[in-house]
Parts: structure tokens; sequence; C-alpha cells
């Protein structure tokens, strides 16, 4: 069995004096009403950045640790391993047995979990306030003390292949792989978070131990809570937590920065056929986007939610309403940090498959050259502004805020800074990103039962 990090030495007495422990530093990002909403960061000696926000009137909290590593920083051989390793940093550490993880938070009626996404993994529990300082022991022992046993790196490999399996058989879903497979390629961006059954089957114990020990050191690390609680409080646990365990031993490490840079997207005009035996045929048409760095996001969010965002786009309205030919219809966005991916979605009868790519191609070629009405943007921004306060409404919203916030763009966004960006959006910006984003040649990726005239009438639509 192995630990991550190293033991801390204890401090030591000089000339009669205990060394002092070396200070963090603490800044007020946004300053709210009477304490309410208001976010503080602090970074510990070692990289460890703490970021909180005080939501006094709810009686809970979510409280988060974010590493800074996705399935974009895996080679083609460890495909999977960040998934995998999200699994195993549940099933024990030096203190405590898989069960003794789960039952510590089911005993307080708390809630955990944690997610794997393309660029960053999350480990997160929401439990009353008063039981804060329960999760973030647990929660930072599961981060700093994993064993990776072996015995559980082989009982959780057949979980991930079940899970495997289970997306596969959700076409619905699987199409939205194949999709940014389609444009991507076979690169880290491309490649599917959960891996594939064959590099899952090679993944060992001891390669996964070595990304674990790379990947989740402190500078890679950002903590984030929200709900009533006290900024001083949390640090102060998460920093004995994470001293227990060795895990601060260099004090001048720097946190690692956001993600930046550019990379091209695969030519457009690809097309991926899946032959499925499904009740549904299900497609994605698209093209490439922009990246989350790029100011242009506010204007393609505002384009998105006119096009597929509601029961009054233009999407829902002419596949679903007026014609009957699908019952899920929508259009969205994926942003990375050197590149993005617009796609339509629609779910219809085998047989209908061709009027539905038709209708969704005419629709992006008739705003790309005359985009949209100014009643259609005004419409859809006041949706996305809605839409983003609801989405907020809970403290497990603002800690994934949180998060994003620090590592996908550096910067923490309030509110209103958010609502303001969207509200600034003008007919002109829709018109001009609609032109440049939609007036790409696009690919398409389906899933379903297509004969072979199908096949090729499809192939035909896109060329």
């Amino acid at each position: 069995m192995t630990r991550s990090f190293r033991p801390t030495a204890r401090p030591t007495a000089m000339e009669g004096r205990a060394v002092a422990r070396p200070r963090a530093v603490t800044k007020t990002l946004i300053e709210g009403h009477n304490g309410a909403g208001t976010v503080r960061r602090t970074v510990l000696p070692g990289g460890l950045r703490i970021i909180t926000e005080t939501v006094p009137t709810v009686r809970s909290v979510t409280f988060g640790i974010w590493a800074r590593v996705g399935s974009r920083d895996e080679t083609p051989a460890l495909n999977g391993a960040t998934h995998y390793l999200e699994h195993l940093l549940f099933k024990g550490t030096r203190r405590r047995s898989a069960l003794d993880i789960s039952a510590a938070v089911d005993t307080v009626g708390g809630e955990m979990n944690a997610f794997t996404a393309k660029e960053y993994t999350c480990y997160y529990a929401r439990v009353l306030d008063a039981d804060l300082p329960l999760a973030i022991d647990v929660v930072c022992d599961m981060l700093t003390g994993s064993l990776i046993d072996p015995g559980e790196v082989e009982a959780e490999r057949g979980v991930i292949l079940e899970e495997i399996a289970m997306t596969e058989d959700d076409p619905g879903d699987c199409v939205h792989d194949l999709f940014t497979q389609t444009l991507l390629g076979d690169s880290p961006l491309g490649r599917p978070v959960l891996g594939t059954v064959e590099t899952v089957k090679a993944l060992t114990r001891d390669r996964i131990a070595r990304f674990y020990r790379r990947h989740y050191d402190p500078t890679r690390l950002v903590v984030t809570a929200a709900g009533n609680l006290s900024h001083a409080d949390v640090v102060r646990q998460v920093r004995t937590a994470f001293e227990r365990a060795g895990a601060l031993t260099r004090a001048d490490a720097q946190p690692v920065p956001h993600r930046t840079g550019e990379r091209a997207v695969r030519a457009a005009g690809r097309i991926d056929l899946l032959d499925r035996r499904t009740e549904q045929a299900h497609l994605v048409l698209g093209m490439p986007g922009v990246s989350r760095l790029d100011e242009r996001r506010w204007a393609l969010g505002v384009l998105s939610s006119a096009l597929g965002g509601g029961m009054s786009s233009r999407l829902f309205q002419e596949v679903r309403e007026k014609r009957g030919l699908a019952y899920s219809v929508y259009s969205y966005t994926s942003a990375f940090a050197d590149c993005g991916l617009f796609g339509v979605y629609a779910g219809c009868r085998p047989g209908q498959i061709n009027d539905v790519l038709a209708i969704c191609r005419d629709q992006l070629a008739q705003v790309a050259a005359d985009g949209l009405t100014d009643e259609e943007v005004h419409r859809a921004i006041g949706q996305l502004a809605g839409s983003t306060v609801l989405g907020l409404e809970d403290t497990g919203a603002v800690m994934h805020r949180l998060g994003k916030g620090e590592l996908c763009w550096g910067r923490q966004m309030s509110l209103d800074e958010m609502l303001d960006r969207i509200r600034a959006v003008t007919p002109q910006d829709v018109r001009e990103v609609a032109a440049e984003v939609l007036g790409r040649r696009p690919s398409l990726s389906v899933i379903g039962p297509l004969n072979g005239r199908q096949a090729g009438r499809l192939e035909e639509a896109v060329s």
C-alpha cells in the first residue's frame, strides 16, 4: 500500500521558540451585501487554493475539491485513467475504508459524488452547515491519502466496464461522444472520458498510482465551498487536513495557472454513421464553435438559445411543433480552453431522419446568411439571463461556478457581471457570430438503424 504524499516534519524549536507556520494569503474577490455572496480566496503555502462564497440564508454547505486534470491530459494508452482514478479515491485511505467514507456522509444525511470532465475532475459533498467539518475531513482524506489498493483496482475495473456498456446502450448520450470524435478526431479532446474497453482493461495499478501522484499535487488542486460558512474556518480545517497528510511540504510552491492556448479543430464536412438496431435515429449536426476564453462566447450562447434553447426556439418550432418529427431537438455549445463545438441534436424515427436533417441544415444556413430578428435576440437574452440566475439557486451550483472560475478562467465573476455580459449582447453581435460559426461546413454524427440508401442521402446532405 502506498500514499501519494510524504509526511510533513513536525515543527521544531529554535532558540527556545517554535518555527512560525508560513502565512496564507487571503483576498476578497467579490464583496457581497451584508456578507451574503462574498467570495474570498486564500492561497496556502504549498500552492493550494481555497475559494468560498458565503450564503447565510441556507442551512447547507457544498464542499468540493477540483483537480486540474481531465481526459485531455491522458496519453492514448492512459485513456480512461482520470475517470478510473475518480472511482478509486472512494475506495479507501489509511484512515478510512470504502465503507467508512460512504457511511460518514450517509450518517448525517448528506450526499457525496464526483465527476470527470475533459479538463478537470471534481469531488464534492453537500451537508448541513453543522456537518461541514466532517465533509472537509472526509473529502480531503480521499484526495490526499488514497491507497489505490490493488484489489480495489481489479474490482472497480468491472464497474467501469459496466459503465461503458451502459453509456453505449444509450444512443442519445453516445452520439455526443461520437460527434466530439468526428470533429476532434483521435486527439486527447476527441477521445471518450470513460476510455474504451481495451484501454480500461489494460490499465495497471502502478500506472494509475503514478498518474495520481503527478496530477493530485496541491498546486493543481482548488478547494471550493458555498453555503452558510465561515471562510476562516474552512481555511483552517482544510489546512489542518492537508498538513496532517503531509501534502503541503513546499512552502514556496505556486498554483498551476488555468489552461490557455489554441488548437485547430478537425476539418469540417465529416460524417460518422454508426449502425445500431435502435427504435430512434439520433443525430448531431454541427461545426467548430469558440473557446471558453473567446469574448464571442456570450453572443454564441444567445444564438444557441434562440436556435434551440427552449420551446419558442426556431428548431423546436420547426421540427416538433409544426411538423411533429421529433420529441427532442435542441442546440448546444461545448467550450474548452483552446477550441469549442456548436451542435444541434435531434432524435426521431429512422424513416424521418433525412427530413429532420434537412430542416436543421436549412435553419442553420438561413441564420448564418440573414441572422436572427431583434425580437428573437431579445427573447433569447431574457431566457439565458433567467436560466443563469435560476441555475445558481443552490449551493452545489455556486460551488461549481467557483471551481470553474478558478480553473477555467483564472478569475471569479459575480452573478451581476455575468448578467451584464449577457444583456450587453446586441443583435449585430449575434449576426456576426452566426455568420462566422454557422457559415462553416457542418459535420454530422448519426447512431441508428440506417440502410444503404439512407446513409447515402445523409452523406449528400453534408457534402
